[in-house]
């Protein structure tokens, strides 16, 4: 039989669960506090004071207030103190950002992808490099309390080994390692698949918020995929579920990165667009808004890619509705203009290949964070240590690099 929660633990799950509120809905009083938790105002009260004594929040006076009598204190995330370390690393680009509480990006740094071959050397270097200048800049009061990475391939998360990435050529990297040591901050670093941290993204600030059964595409070369299930990530056995790019759409079609051929990302991904629109040599997403640009001015060659696309992308969606009866589908990264100059094509496979009862309360939306949706992700998973034990892990944060 499992022991009760000591107080203290009572404590420290309190204390994460305030943070988190505060993170994600921005600025509350004591008072609505008081009614989400479901706990007295002197507990509220003794657990921001906690926080506030450790420079995670602040509390101030409403600037305004309808009521009688002594108003409750506002509670806001200290977001120019405490910050994370988010990285993105996606096939076209790399991007390094500090993020504060409350999902703030502070500063940001962008590189493109070094040249071909993507060496994991030369990765982890520039990102180092540009992550070690963020801090560098921050103010010798701000802390540190954790890195997340977001990475477009299959990640092994309890270490951050990257076990296979066939759109950037690596396999059983141990990046996550390899980038902490060239970091030098004392800190773990926490690896995510790139859709699975979007889709997590999503639906904790974006086009998904309060919704427990979601699928967020994300289109990068490849396609990822992140379902949300009962209102938590589906891993798998391994931790490498949601690899809907490699789902087979078109047996016998065109060659993918994988090994196999007529996957979903290699008949509805960006560069399938870019062929059949007869735009060999171009790549990232501005040749994906070019050809989107072009069928919205008449051209019919982009137009009809699009629509070649779009139905193939949407033989991948009726398959997810069939199966996972979400609420929502969004579509992230360069799958979001593909959408927006297809989407008639893909409710109509839709309508066509998915059954009645599972497809009748579907949403299709594109992104509401764009191209932060992944970065935020991975400030997202970043933060995972602080709502878990807010005192410890600050007490563990790092000021900037002298």
């Amino acid at each position: 039989m499992k022991a009760a929660p000591s107080p203290e633990e009572i404590r420290r799950h309190n204390l994460g669960t305030l943070l988190r509120h505060v993170h994600l809905s921005g600025p509350a009083s004591r008072a609505e506090l008081a009614e989400r938790m479901g706990l007295n105002r002197s507990t509220i009260m003794a657990l921001t004071s906690d926080l506030t004594a450790a420079g995670l929040v602040s509390e101030e006076l409403p600037r305004t207030t309808g009521r009688a009598g002594r108003p409750s204190l506002v509670v806001r995330p200290e977001s120019d103190r405490v910050y994370v370390l988010a990285l993105d690393v996606g096939a076209d680009r790399l991007t390094v950002a500090r993020v504060g509480l409350g999902g703030v990006v502070l500063d940001r740094r962008n590189a493109p992808r070094p040249p071909d071959p993507f060496d994991p050397e030369e990765v982890v270097s520039v990102l180092a490099d540009l992550a070690r200048g963020l801090v560098r800049r921050a103010r010798p009061d701000t802390v540190c309390v954790g890195i997340g990475v977001a990475f477009s391939g299959i990640v092994r998360q309890e270490d951050g080994v990257v076990r296979f990435s066939p759109n950037l050529g690596w396999k059983d990297v141990p990046f996550g390692a390899e980038l902490g040591r060239r970091l030098g901050l004392g800190l773990r670093v926490s690896v995510g698949n790139d859709a699975n941290l979007g889709a997590l993204a999503e639906r904790e600030r974006g086009a998904g918020v309060g919704l427990d059964d979601l699928i967020y595409l994300h289109g990068d070369v490849g396609i990822g995929g992140g379902v949300i299930v009962g209102g938590r990530l589906l891993g798998g056995e391994g931790g490498y579920g949601g690899e809907v790019g490699h789902m087979v759409v078109n047996p016998g079609g065109r060659l993918c990165g994988c090994g196999s051929r007529g996957c979903l990302e290699a008949e509805a991904g960006e560069l399938a667009l870019i062929a059949a629109a007869g735009r060999d040599g171009l790549t990232g997403r501005e040749a994906v808004a070019a050809i989107v640009d072009a069928a919205d001015r008449g051209d019919v060659t982009a137009r009809d890619a699009l629509h070649r696309v779009g139905g193939w992308l949407g033989y991948g969606v009726a398959n997810l509705v069939n199966i996972f009866n979400p609420a929502m589908v969004v579509f992230g990264g360069v799958l979001r203009e593909i959408y927006l100059g297809s989407a008639a094509q893909i409710r109509s496979r839709l309508a066509l290949s998915g059954l009645g009862a599972a497809r009748e309360r579907v949403r299709l939306r594109t992104s509401e964070l764009g191209d932060e949706a992944t970065l935020m992700g991975a400030a997202e998973l970043a933060f995972a240590d602080v709502f878990a034990a807010p005192l410890e892990t600050l007490a563990r944060g790092k000021n900037p690099l002298p």
